[in-house]
């Protein structure tokens, strides 16, 4: 399945009555009930921030996130599809976390709701309750780096550290941690780069963006949670980059732990 699918394929499956599909609204709850698309139930992504990538915070990571893909009710047969305002961070962090336990079949929507609005179609205010499953997922090692895997990354020249962030928390001017900065050698290809009138650049125009990466390279992105860093996951994973990770701590973690490199 590929990772991103547009307002027409979706009303197509919802037309069809698809069996087996999940569509999940990422955006806060408060948003939802305003308006959303026919059946879509509401996990706010951007509340499970994750900053511990530990040995033991990787576990409860993994404990936590199985314990709330199973209470929207995601199970091995489900086709899940994430989104959320537009193409944005929080569909992507949904796309990446079902990647991460090995459940292919996710995408997040193109354009998100206001694309969904913009071609007229409808959407509804009643909240769906969750169906509750016992979601197994199995980890993917190969998608996710943590702070010991970025600290040895400084001495290969094989990996690439893509920073998703805006140029001015790249550059320390904006610190939202307990310093400002960046990783060492990493490059700043900020996330709104991706987009363009709120939907994905064409594969044309996103391989313009990323041109100066090898697709031999082992690729990181990161940013401050994680989030942004996903959505430029996305963008490299449908141009064909296959060695791709985000560290799941990002600034949040390499910025507020003393005695780590940091360049401005």
């Amino acid at each position: 399945m590929k990772l991103i699918v547009t307002t027409h394929e979706l009303m197509a499956a919802l037309s069809n009555k698809k069996k087996d599909l999940l569509i999940v609204d990422a955006r806060p709850f408060h948003d939802y009930v305003k308006g959303h698309i026919p059946g879509a139930v509401n996990m706010d992504v951007m509340q499970f921030h994750w900053i511990d990538s530990s040995n033991p915070g990787i576990a409860q990571f993994n404990r936590q996130m199985k314990i709330l893909l199973s209470n929207i009710g995601v199970t091995r047969k489900k086709e899940v599809i994430f989104y959320d305002k537009i193409s944005g961070q929080s569909a992507a962090r949904g796309v990446w976390l079902l990647l991460y336990f090995s459940h292919t079949k996710v995408a997040m929507l193109n354009g998100g709701l206001d694309k969904w609005k913009e071609d007229e179609y409808m959407t509804e205010t009643k909240s769906h309750p969750f169906i509750h499953s016992s979601f197994k997922g199995t980890e993917n090692p190969k998608i996710l780096a943590d702070l010991k895997e970025i600290k040895s990354s400084l001495k290969k020249k094989s990996v690439v550290l893509v920073d998703a962030r805006s140029r001015p928390e790249f550059e320390g001017k904006i610190i939202r941690a307990a310093y400002g900065g960046h990783i060492p050698r990493a490059m700043n290809i900020e996330w709104k780069e991706n987009i363009e009138n709120n939907v994905f650049k064409s594969s044309k125009e996103l391989q313009e963006v990323y041109s100066n990466l090898s697709k031999e390279s082992e690729i990181i992105t990161y940013c401050q949670g994680g989030y942004r860093a996903a959505n430029s996951f996305i963008a490299l994973k449908t141009l064909g980059y296959k060695n791709v990770k985000i560290y799941l701590g990002s600034w949040g973690e390499w910025g507020n732990k003393p005695g780590l490199p940091i360049t401005k």
